[in-house]
């Protein structure tokens, strides 16, 4: 919900859109609200991937170690193998969102000793988390079968570890990299086709249905857009607001083009309505709208209102 003061009660309808449109989910984008625990749908698909690949690996590394006992005149025992591999694998993957979190915080931190700093951290909270685990993991499945584990605890086992582990969070947070990067070009180049005078002209009218019922209004007469739950919340320049059954991305998706974007995680702006821009400390920013309302903006978002006031807005 938008930080607004004295808002009427909203109306619960259903938008129609004047123009023809892709029907695309664009659920994907990094905070839509529609997704589960907050989890976009792009973070699932990072998430899969990098599921794939780990187990991918771990397969392979059961069987060649195998295969290398077998040669050496040991026991083959591939089923151990893979239950080592395995529950290093499962750990390993429950302590992804600590790689997210670290790799986002990097994103959004100026300076490389800062970034460096985020990074070193990030590694060793995850490697003393999937050692400690891996280890519980073992103990715990060996005993409920009537047998035991031995981790032979000391710095070389610890060191040895903790390699594996540098190399798994380097190529782990290397992927999520790469998906946050492709994210934030994405949301740059939608915030500068929607500042872009050179844009064809579109539509000037939508609809929202309400059952039976339509009610026609201009994009710029919408002040601002905002997840609530399982419907989002349109507030007009009149006061007014529309409530409508839907996600933020497919508003998002529909209404950048008339440059209405997102400045918040559970918010969308008009920046055509933006009469000023007060940028905090923090990096966050406080717009105000031509109507005297105003409405607070993450710094995660902070290109999104680069083109307003000649300058853009520091890191």
């Amino acid at each position: 919900m938008a930080d607004t003061e004295n808002a009427p009660q909203a109306e619960r309808v259903e938008p129609v859109w004047d123009q023809n449109r892709n029907t695309r989910d664009e659920a994907s984008r990094p905070g839509t609200s529609g997704g589960l625990f907050g989890i976009s749908g792009g973070d699932w698909t990072m998430f899969a991937a990098i599921a794939a690949v780990a187990l991918a690996v771990g397969i392979v590394n059961a069987l060649s170690g195998a295969q290398d006992a077998a040669w050496r005149g040991d026991s083959y025992d591939i089923g151990r193998r893979l239950f080592w591999e395995m529950s290093s694998i499962a750990v390993v993957l429950l302590t992804v969102p600590l790689l997210v979190l670290a790799v986002r915080r990097m994103h959004r931190s100026p300076g490389l000793v800062v970034r460096v700093g985020i990074g070193a951290l990030a590694l060793l909270g995850f490697s003393t988390l999937h050692i400690t685990g891996m280890v519980w993991v073992r103990k715990l499945v060996l005993w409920l079968a009537g047998s035991t584990y031995d981790f032979h605890f000391s710095l070389a086992t610890i060191s040895y570890e903790f390699r594996k582990d540098a190399v798994a969070a380097l190529l782990i947070g290397g992927t999520i990299w790469l998906f946050e990067s492709r994210r934030e070009l994405k949301r740059t180049a939608l915030a500068a086709k929607a500042a872009d005078p050179r844009q064809p002209p579109v539509p000037d009218l939508i609809w929202l249905r309400d059952g039976a019922s339509r009610i026609r209004l201009a994009p710029r007469d919408i002040l601002w857009v905002a997840s609530a739950g399982n419907y989002i919340e349109y507030s007009l320049t009149d006061g007014s607001q529309h409530l409508i059954r839907g996600t933020l991305a497919m508003a998002e998706s529909e209404l950048s083009r008339f440059a209405i974007v997102r400045v918040h995680r559970t918010k969308l702006a008009n920046l055509d309505r933006v009469s000023g821009v007060d940028l905090k400390p923090s990096g966050d920013f406080e717009l105000t709208f031509d109507n005297g309302q105003t409405l607070q903006g993450s710094r995660r978002y902070r290109l999104a209102v680069a083109s307003l006031g000649g300058r853009t807005p520091p890191v």
